[in-house]
């Protein structure tokens, strides 16, 4: 298994759509009582991205997750990663989700958890282990390897969460708004890292996030929902530097016209409003 810090696609692959989505739908219940969460979606996303999705609290961000992620079937249309359709959980995909306290195992050492989905796969001790010790480096957690998850703050936790998807060295990472329980400061500092770990191993991110902040300052690309039944209200291009940080980066004049644009945006999908207001 190769180093998880030269991770390396082909260069053929960069740019070109790696998963697609196409009129996608969910419907919960059937009858009087059946609730159609998602109505029609579609939407790609290149290989190397890391694109955000933002939109109106129970608007169908997390059920468009476990679509995505084959955890749910959706009831219309289609999903596919790398021209296969998605059916079940992908092996080229993993996700992180929010109560990252609840996908860690607190009778494991932190090496333990981050080796647990390499172990299912029946990978060699020896290499296992390199995978674990550089994911566990790439989050800034090497020294932490025999610790234990309730031994550690929610930021580290977290990061020990990231570290588990990353050594599966997968093509795509999903993350449900993976920071909504860690105070600001700590927060922060994820972002900073989700950035560092994309640029570094070139995976592709789909970042769901409730944060219009974040939206900005993490993506490529910001999805904005409407409210539910919901539809893509907005698909927005961030023209910032592609180097950001906390400080400079949100000071931007252009970082206060994008997340004021996504602010307007969702203001407009609560009141039921799906049309787009025209590019800031």
């Amino acid at each position: 298994m190769a180093d998880i810090s030269t991770h390396e696609k082909p260069a053929e692959a960069a740019g070109t759509t790696l998963l697609s989505v196409r009129d996608l739908g969910k419907t919960y219940g059937a009858g009087p009582g059946e609730v159609e969460a998602i109505r029609s979606i579609s939407f790609d996303v290149r290989a190397g991205e890391l694109v955000c999705v933002v939109g109106p609290s129970g608007c169908g961000k997390t059920t468009l997750l476990k679509c995505l992620s084959g955890l749910l079937h959706p009831t219309s249309g289609s999903v596919a990663l790398a021209g296969q359709a998605v059916v079940a959980p992908p092996k080229k995909m993993a996700v992180v989700f929010q109560e990252y306290g609840r996908s860690l195992y607190p009778w494991l050492s932190v090496r333990d958890n981050v080796g647990l989905p390499l172990k299912a796969r029946r990978l060699p001790r020896g290499e296992r282990d390199d995978a674990v010790r550089a994911a566990l480096e790439e989050v800034g957690l090497g020294h932490a390897l025999s610790t234990y998850p309730w031994q550690l703050s929610g930021g580290m936790q977290q990061r020990v969460a990231i570290a588990r998807a990353i050594a599966y060295q997968p093509e795509v990472l999903v993350m449900d708004e993976p920071f909504a329980a860690v105070d600001a400061q700590t927060r922060a500092d994820l972002e900073d890292l989700v950035r560092r770990v994309w640029q570094d191993l070139g995976v592709t991110v789909i970042f769901v996030t409730h944060d219009i902040d974040e939206s900005v300052y993490l993506g490529e690309r910001v999805l904005v929902l409407s409210s539910s039944p919901t539809v893509v209200q907005e698909d927005l291009a961030v023209d910032l530097p592609s180097e950001r940080d906390q400080i400079s980066t949100r000071a931007l004049p252009r970082f206060t016209e994008l997340r004021t644009h996504v602010h307007e945006q969702i203001q407009r999908a609560k009141r039921g409003d799906r049309t787009a207001l025209p590019a800031t």
